[in-house]
């Protein structure tokens, strides 16, 4: 919660803004604000505030509310980082749905979940999923708008199927741990037919 200057009963003397999630840096959203200390409460426009605020990126939803006292209250719902995008080069990082949250970087932490190309609305159950085998996982693909490519670190893609796609990734799970499959010399695990992996 942060607040400016202080003034008479009907100029803004604070300003506050809250998320809902904490240990964030809202110093962003008290600059699109752009409220001056002292300004007659009552002349400010609040829509256009609150779009301001809204413009920022990683700012899901927002409201702004004029106090009987001539303060302002701010409220924003964030954007939850969940994993990654990247161009090649910078990455980007992602909110369940697809949405790019912040600024990029060129490095990535090993923990993190990548994408590239275009994405579906949501990526959060995949995501979750993929964070069981993100030591071994290059990137991740969209594939034709309906399914999955696994990219590893190795060099192999698998192909996932259309449906439970978690399921054929649990399954590739157990046979990392029981055959170390993706330290094998191959490019390709085919696992779109339930009934049976193939590997080139």
């Amino acid at each position: 919660m942060t607040g400016l200057s202080h003034g008479q009963l009907s100029r803004v003397h604070r300003v506050s803004i809250s998320a809902d999630t904490g240990g964030k840096d809202l110093s962003t959203i008290i600059t699109a604000a752009a409220v001056a200390p002292d300004t007659d409460s009552y002349s400010l426009d609040l829509a256009a505030m609150n779009a301001r605020v809204g413009a920022v990126p990683g700012v899901r939803a927002s409201a702004v509310r004029r106090l009987p006292n001539g303060n302002l209250a701010v409220r924003v719902s964030l954007y939850r980082a969940v994993a990654l995008w990247t161009d090649g080069e910078n990455y980007f990082p992602l909110s369940a749905d697809g949405t790019i949250v912040n600024k990029p970087t060129d490095t990535r932490d090993a923990g993190d979940v990548v994408f590239r190309g275009p994405l579906p609305r949501d990526i959060s159950r995949i995501t979750k999923v993929a964070h069981n085998l993100v030591g071994e996982i290059d990137y991740l693909e969209w594939i034709e708008n309906r399914r999955w490519n696994l990219h590893t670190t190795g060099g192999i893609t698998v192909l996932l199927p259309e449906s439970n796609p978690d399921t054929a990734i649990s399954s590739l799970m157990v046979l990392q741990r029981n055959h170390k499959i993706l330290q094998r010399d191959i490019t390709v695990i085919d696992m779109r037919d339930d009934a049976r992996i193939l590997v080139k």
